[in-house]
């Protein structure tokens, strides 16, 4: 697996991350522990070095896997995690769909948070520590500054910001330089092409996309009629409506064209083609199967030309991706 570095940063992993949420959360019940360690496993053995995890994943239980399972790799990975949310010990995740707990950025929760997340973590210092959603009550300035003391400290490495507007990232970055943007960027989410991508290239930040296969859409195994297990987070995101994800086909018939003439699988052509956007960026896909973690890390190896670009823009231009990618009360926490 080839390495990149996250922008002007000294931070280098390999060019394809893994997301570890739906081990624990989000896509269903959460998965054996057993099986989800031994693929991590899998993963540092096939040459993955960036992983990405959060409290609110769980909540706990997803660092707390991760932890376990890298212990024997302290030094050999990148663990990545965030804080930025309220999580009362009662908290329900099947609430999470519906209400998602409060936000709560004050320096002091951060500071907590960050006490946590070392122990479940199992390591000294945090590799690198976002905020996971932009809270409007705390300035971003003292956000900043809360990671720039535990930076001080040692307690953490780089500072990371997810889904934030970019006067957000310019004034994060003002106080403690900004390591990694995480936002989700895909081919049928191209929302941070007009502003976010030039303000990071700009400011020397590294970009990590999460969902790059559109939460699995963009692998080509689903169809109208597929459905989901009832805590299944999809099944509340307008964009998985039936009548959406018809329409929104057309993407994955554009991506299954290029994959045939490739010898490659439409997920592959998806990863490939966000490889090819930047050396500075990294895409985590998520996954808790062998099979598809071997399948996203071979979309390194698969050389997108200028015309194969060139043939996927014109095509993707006429393609009106149907569905919003999150209902209203989870959009708003977006783009602050």
């Amino acid at each position: 697996m080839r390495k990149r570095k996250l922008g002007s940063s000294d931070l280098e992993v390999s060019a394809i991350g893994l997301g570890c949420m739906g081990m624990s959360f989000s896509y269903g019940p959460p998965k054996d522990v057993k099986e989800m360690t031994s693929l991590l496993h899998a993963a540092v053995e096939r040459g993955v070095t960036f992983f990405d995890t959060a409290e609110v994943y769980g909540p706990y239980t997803n660092e707390e896997l991760v932890g376990e399972a890298l212990a024997p790799f302290r030094g050999q990975v990148v663990i990545a995690t965030k804080f930025g949310f309220d999580l009362d010990p009662k908290f329900d995740p099947r609430r999470m769909k519906d209400s998602p707990p409060a936000l709560n950025s004050r320096p002091e929760h951060i500071k907590q948070v960050a006490e946590g997340s070392l122990k479940r973590l199992k390591v000294d210092v945090i590799d690198l520590l976002y905020q996971h959603r932009v809270d409007p009550n705390v300035p971003i300035e003292d956000v900043a500054g809360a990671v720039k003391d535990l930076i001080q400290q040692g307690k953490v490495k780089h500072f990371g910001l997810s889904e934030a507007g970019v006067q957000t990232i310019r004034r994060a970055h003002a106080v403690q330089p900004v390591a990694a943007l995480q936002s989700e960027y895909s081919l049928w989410t191209r929302t941070p092409e007009k502003e976010v991508i030039p303000t990071l290239e700009e400011l020397g930040i590294g970009f990590v996309p999460y969902s790059p296969l559109g939460k699995g859409f963009l692998t080509g195994k689903m169809d109208e009629n597929a459905k989901f297990d009832g805590s299944d987070f999809r099944n509340i995101l307008p964009r998985f409506a039936p009548e959406a994800r018809k329409a929104n086909l057309a993407l994955v018939d554009l991506l299954s064209r290029i994959a045939g003439r490739k010898q490659a699988t439409p997920a592959q052509i998806a990863l490939a083609w966000l490889l090819a956007q930047k050396p500075w960026l990294v895409p985590i896909p998520g996954t808790t199967k062998l099979h598809r973690l071997e399948e996203n890390n071979g979309a390194a190896a698969v050389e997108l030309t200028p015309d194969d670009l060139q043939e996927i823009e014109t095509a993707a231009s006429k393609i009106a991706v149907q569905g919003a990618r999150y209902p209203e009360h989870l959009e708003k926490m977006t783009g602050r």
